[in-house]
């Protein structure tokens, strides 16, 4: 009888340490894996899209490459990732405009980012810069709003459209700080870019590394960074937090995968994602190029995310946006 009951239990022992073996399993892909990104090449999410590609073929050991699927402010290729098979060989690189913005705008939006996706982990965002045309004589955060505030609807700003970041950035501002512009949306950012340089519009909330070189150039005035504080390597750019406080926006980039993906690919894909941006010549070209690595685990971007739907929701409905 007492052997019976030590085989007994050396059996009810492994059947109790099988899900801690199972769960310690280590997703090793066989095959190459499909990235997509849901902007055109050439964009900052595809910049981003590309160099994790990069840093995870290295540590995958097999190839990442970057499928390009433009359209309806990045619907299309979220939905697409959406509808792919959740078994780690399609990933998406997606940006906050269509993962977080879209379901505010489109009531109808096919997928909702809490519902249908692993947020495996957060990578960079982008710090953004408030710029001026020379012309206007607005030379800081407080000049615009002075000027706002004299002619509610005269000043004007222009975007990559109804959505992007350069849009959402100053609608946001205006609800902050009390004030009433003008958007003059454009189709993407080069133009809503070439548009503020050439006078038709008098304001942009951009990217700060495409913005920068029209400042050093002085074609545009820098009003503020949308940080929370001044940023490394332009501390002479106040942030627009010093005259509105609590002002935060920048642009993000994040790793997603379809919702019923294996724990162990999103593990192994976390851990990887982790490891890319901790590289040294990551971090030295992202210097360069004012990108911050903003790593979230998939908990925390979780989180972050669910914060996000409800501001930009706020957003959305207080300045009375409309979608396209």
């Amino acid at each position: 009888m007492k052997g019976v009951l030590t085989r007994t239990a050396i059996v009810l022992g492994l059947l109790a340490v099988a899900p801690a073996v199972a769960s310690a399993e280590v997703w090793q892909p066989t095959r190459s894996i499909k990235m997509i990104c849901p902007f055109p090449a050439g964009g900052g999410t595809d910049l981003i899209a590309r160099l994790a590609a990069k840093g995870l073929s290295d540590r995958l050991g097999q190839q990442v490459y970057v499928e390009n699927r433009g359209g309806a402010n990045g619907a299309i290729g979220v939905q697409q990732l959406m509808q792919s098979d959740p078994d780690g060989y399609t990933i998406g690189a997606i940006s906050d405009g269509p993962m977080i913005v879209n379901p505010a705008l489109y009531p109808n939006n096919p997928y909702q980012p809490l519902r249908d996706f692993i947020a495996v982990g957060q990578m960079i965002k982008f710090p953004s810069l408030l710029t001026a045309n020379p012309s206007t004589g607005i030379k800081t955060v407080a000049d615009m709003i002075k000027a706002a505030k004299e002619k509610p609807g005269a000043l004007n700003f222009s975007s990559g459209g109804i959505g992007n970041f350069s849009h959402m950035g100053l609608e946001l501002l205006a609800i902050q700080a009390g004030i009433k512009l003008t958007h003059v949306p454009y189709r993407g950012v080069g133009p809503a870019t070439t548009a503020v340089l050439g006078g038709e519009v008098q304001l942009m909330y951009n990217n700060v590394a495409t913005a920068i070189e029209h400042v050093r150039g002085g074609k545009l005035n820098a009003l503020g960074v949308g940080e929370p504080k001044r940023i490394e390597g332009l501390p002479d750019i106040p942030a627009i937090a010093e005259t509105v406080p609590g002002f935060e926006m920048a642009a993000w980039v994040g790793i997603f995968v379809p919702v019923k993906t294996p724990q162990p690919i999103v593990d192994r894909l976390t851990k990887e994602t982790a490891a890319f941006l901790e590289d040294p010549e990551t971090k030295k070209y992202f210097q360069q190029q004012f990108i911050v690595a903003a790593y979230k685990n998939p908990e925390q971007f979780q989180k972050y995310i669910k914060v996000e739907l409800d501001r930009w929701a706020d957003v959305v409905k207080t300045a009375g946006i409309k979608g396209e």
